[in-house]
């Protein structure tokens, strides 16, 4: 089963959440799955993968731009496909903005995503542009790494669990939180 895991980051923190998701989805599927971590932006096709994998870091309620447009370029492709739905965004303690943090409904839908779910992120103000450093001084973010990492893993762990069932010929799953 040929997996992509494809990601829109500006700063490298929801990146680094991709490629998480990509080694945790490789471990529990083992030679079963070919996992590819790949940009947004370097997606030309999801054509030849069974399985997409898609987030996005979120800038004022919203996916990033690279992220939108593949969906929008691929939503037929998408919905034949077996695609979840991930985002980061949500910084500090507690998460702020404590409302949801973005909204993907539409994308849900125009891929046929079978879950979303939200991560919180990584603040660093030294790599944000001036409006992204005033947003979160409105928001009194203070910098730091809030992103869980076993609740990455553990989502991942649920897709592969899906991935499993539908493999054998169980009934289709659900994963996601949202």
């Amino acid at each position: 089963m040929k997996i992509l895991v494809v990601v829109a980051s500006r700063h490298g923190g929801t990146w680094e959440i991709a490629e998480e998701i990509g080694r945790a989805l490789a471990s529990e599927l083992g030679e079963y799955a070919d996992v590819r971590v790949s940009r947004a932006e370097d997606v030309t096709t999801v054509d030849e993968f069974d399985v997409v994998v898609m987030g996005s870091g979120v800038y004022l309620g919203q996916w990033l731009e690279q992220a939108r447009d593949v969906v929008g370029k691929h939503a037929e492709v998408l919905r034949t496909k077996e695609v979840w739905l991930f985002s980061s965004g949500p910084a500090g303690t507690p998460p702020k903005p404590a409302e949801d943090p973005v909204d993907v409904a539409r994308l849900v839908v125009l891929a046929g995503a079978r879950g979303h779910v939200v991560f919180p992120g990584r603040i660093d103000r030294s790599l944000l542009r001036f409006a992204e450093r005033a947003v979160v001084t409105a928001l009194r973010v203070k910098d730091g790494d809030y992103r869980d990492w076993p609740a990455v893993r553990a989502w991942a762990g649920e897709i592969a669990a899906v991935l499993k069932r539908t493999r054998t010929g169980e009934v289709r799953g659900h994963a996601g939180r949202g």
